[in-house]
């Protein structure tokens, strides 16, 4: 995983930065660290359920706010949290796509010892960049 917690960042929020070698990579560490926002041990969340997600977007940086936006809906609509990410994303004539296949359970205070409620992913100095290394996002999670 790589992905890390930024403090003083957000002082009532948290606010994350995750990279990737590819576009799928930092996708899939962005999920996971959103997750990992809500649930203290991702090992906890089995992958009993599985969800598909279709986005299209414009640039990369939509891309990414609109799928972890899913993740949260997921949450407060149908309980569930995730802890496996099967994502495919491709640019297509000036589209960006991703189907993701998600894999994980319903929400169970007990057993997935809960961290905080993440209610929105904040546009506040969200973004998406192509560095050197491949890719890095810098999220606030309103919690």
């Amino acid at each position: 995983m790589r992905y890390r917690f930024l403090e003083d960042i957000a002082i009532a929020d948290v606010a994350f930065e995750a990279e990737g070698k590819t576009l799928t990579e930092l996708f899939l560490n962005a999920a996971l660290a959103l997750t990992n926002t809500m649930a203290k041990d991702l090992n906890s969340v089995e992958q009993k359920v599985v969800k598909n997600i279709q986005l299209e977007a414009d640039n990369a940086e939509t891309l990414l706010y609109g799928f972890l936006q899913e993740l949260v809906f997921y949450k407060d609509a149908e309980l569930l949290l995730f802890s496996r990410y099967d994502i495919d994303i491709r640019e297509e004539k000036g589209k960006w796509r991703i189907q993701a296949n998600i894999h994980g359970e319903e929400l169970n205070q007990e057993k997935h010892q809960l961290v905080a409620d993440v209610k929105a992913v904040s546009l506040h100095n969200f973004k998406v960049l192509k560095t050197a290394e491949g890719w890095r996002a810098e999220v606030i999670l309103d919690v």
